[in-house]
């Protein structure tokens, strides 16, 4: 019996893996599977690695010249099998430089001189590195190849000047900074593609590795600095009174005035010392990030984010009082995002220890930090920051190359954002913003730039296309997923690819098998309608007939996509009835179905209603009996 079972489990597994492979898939990526680094299961393959660095930075920001310095020593694992013969560092602040590509025109404010590297040694040698011609990403050659399985020490000092005009990071003001991407790192060396080396056009986003930082961010008096990570020595670097608020806002849902701005005026906060060194420690994490200011007031509470254990999490807020009337509240809306979030969906406990929304202009989410701007309508500001806060989990907690699949961060962070808004707004209100934001112009846009298929690389999709790409158009098809599965093996799926995919580097196919898995089906004809096609969202009714107490009714799907929609009857008698379909009446068929209706009464008039899902001909989703 046992051994007929095992090879019953074969044959299963064997056929599981054949059907898996019917999605398209690039060359590299097959090689991967096959050098058993990920595995058609879902899971991470017998060989999978991923390569680690341990930062040591110390970083000063002068706050005159507007200059950001720093040294830094990376001890660099090469966990894969692959000897390197160089090193692709990226610095994606190189932007800013005239000579760097990029996706649209920039101001002169924007433009920038760049990195200057003063300094560059391997394993104690140095090496003449010249930075004056890098792009956003630059190669060093090695003196001595990276040998697998081996180790090396990386030392550099560098300087570059912040932009005055910010974006996702430069001078907010000409007292606060948020100093993003603001030290050369090792790129990503994986399994599939060897070195990142796109370059960064500000539009596509980011792919790092998981490292651990100590770093320490030397700033003036009177600026206070808001980081990634742990803070070591609030202490030290601010005065008793300011550092007992903020011991006292970890530990409390009330929300705490850690430091006004007349306190910051009158030298209150921060230890009256020409400079101080604020101190922050992480582990596991794909970047850090700081701001600094000094005129920003400050709030603070907390939530608990994990039921299970009492862990809280902190929610914090630094704006300007004269121009950030959305920031007031907040800290309420962070706690209220950390607690949804864990408890609801994706319904795993926030991951960090704190979240900061830092008043700017880039409405853009950094590991614990977001960077938001003041938009003067409160329910605006929340769906944005809630957005951003829902990027923790995609791409930092699930370590997503956004630059080459960008869909596999931003459409779930989309989804997360519509799904608290139901909650926040209700699902009228949640309705019509994701139709109005999300929806209505890519399916009333005929040009072919709107229906590339999703599994194209985002950096090479034209303006319009990455945009419906990245957020509407993934996160309607997991939404529909949602939809079909139901939520609970919706969730169970979701938290099987997330619990094995967490502090890793997934791909698209490592999500489509880890769904296969989790939701225990074969979901690929979902995946091959939904990612692979230039499909469109347009269904049509065709032919309705009736005999013997019986209505059918005809449904074109033109567009393509699977997707849920509801046929709304309504009766000669005035009373209505709603039918739902789930995307799974799209499997055998994905052209055309038919729906039943077993009722003796007379139609009036038959309604396709796609909800969010807008129809590209909504004209043709109405019939009435004549």
């Amino acid at each position: 019996m046992k051994k007929l079972f095992s090879i019953a489990l074969l044959i299963g597994l064997g056929s599981y893996t054949l059907l898996a492979q019917e999605l398209y898939m690039p060359r590299n990526i097959k090689a991967a599977y096959t050098k058993g680094t990920r595995a058609m299961n879902g899971q991470p393959g017998a060989n999978y690695w991923q390569n680690h660095g341990k930062y040591n930075m110390d970083i000063k920001v002068d706050a005159e010249t507007k200059i950001v310095s720093g040294q830094e020593e990376i001890l660099y694992s090469n966990n894969s099998n692959d000897t390197l013969k160089t090193l692709a560092i990226r610095f994606v602040n190189n932007l800013h430089k005239p000579t760097s590509p990029r996706g649209g025109s920039v101001s002169e404010d924007f433009l920038s001189s760049g990195l200057h590297i003063s300094s560059f040694a391997v394993d104690g040698e140095t090496y003449k590195v010249d930075s004056k011609n890098w792009g956003t990403v630059g190669n060093v050659k090695l003196n001595k190849p990276l040998n697998p399985k081996s180790k090396i020490t990386v030392k550099i000092a560098w300087d570059y000047p912040l932009s005055k005009e910010s974006g996702r990071e430069g001078q907010i003001d000409p007292n606060s900074f948020f100093v993003a991407y603001s030290y050369p790192r090792i790129s990503v060396y994986d399994d599939y593609n060897g070195w990142d080396r796109i370059p960064h056009t500000d539009r596509a986003e980011f792919y790092n590795d998981f490292n651990d930082y100590v770093f320490s961010v030397k700033a003036p008096k009177n600026y206070v600095v808001y980081a990634t990570g742990d803070f070591l020595n609030p202490d030290e670097v601010l005065q008793p009174e300011i550092a007992a608020r903020l011991a006292k806002s970890y530990n409390t849902d009330e929300i705490i005035h850690i430091a006004t701005g007349e306190e910051l005026k009158s030298g209150k906060v921060t230890a009256q010392k020409d400079w101080n060194t604020w101190k922050f420690k992480v582990d596991h994490i794909t970047d850090v990030t700081f701001a600094l200011s000094n005129h920003y007031v400050w709030d603070g509470g907390s939530v608990i984010v994990d039921t299970k254990t009492g862990r809280r999490a902190s929610a914090q807020a630094a704006y300007n009082p004269s121009t950030g009337k959305d920031f007031l509240n907040s800290v309420k809306y962070n706690i209220n995002a950390l607690s949804w979030f864990s408890n609801n969906w994706p319904g795993i406990p926030y991951p960090y220890l704190k979240t900061i929304a830092f008043q700017g202009f880039a409405d853009m989410e950094y590991p614990m930090m977001v960077n938001d701007s003041n938009f003067g309508d409160p329910v605006f500001a929340q769906l944005v920051q809630d957005h951003e806060v829902a990027h923790t989990y995609f791409p930092f907690y699930m370590g997503i190359n956004e630059t080459r699949y960008a869909y596999m961060d931003e459409g779930w962070a989309t989804t997360f954002e519509y799904l608290i808004g139901i909650a926040e707004n209700g699902k009228k209100a949640a309705d019509d913003f994701y139709k109005e934001f999300r929806v209505n112009k890519y399916i009333n846009d005929k040009s072919a730039e709107e229906d590339q298929p999703v599994i194209s690389m985002s950096d090479q999709v034209s303006g319009s296309g990455y945009g419906n790409n990245s957020y509407g158009k993934a996160s309607l098809s997991y939404l529909a997923l949602k939809d079909m599965l139901g939520d609970a093996t919706f969730k169970k799926a979701l938290h099987h690819y997330m619990n094995t995919w967490n502090g890793k580097h997934p791909i698209p196919w490592d999500y489509f098998n880890s769904m296969n898995a989790g939701s225990g089906q074969n979901l690929n004809w979902f995946f091959q309608n939904w990612f692979f096609t230039n499909y469109y969202l347009d269904l049509a009714l065709g032919k309705v007939s009736s005999a013997k107490g019986k209505s059918t009714i005809t449904i074109k799907n033109i567009g393509g996509f699977a997707i849920p929609f509801d046929v709304v009857v309504t009766y000669a008698d005035g009373k209505t009835e709603t039918i739902h379909q789930t995307p799974a009446v799209w499997k055998s068929n994905p052209k055309e179905i038919a729906v039943a209706i077993n009722s003796t009464r007379k139609i009036k008039s038959i309604t396709l209603d796609n909800g969010i899902y807008v129809d590209a001909t909504p004209k043709d989703n109405f019939y009435e009996v004549k």
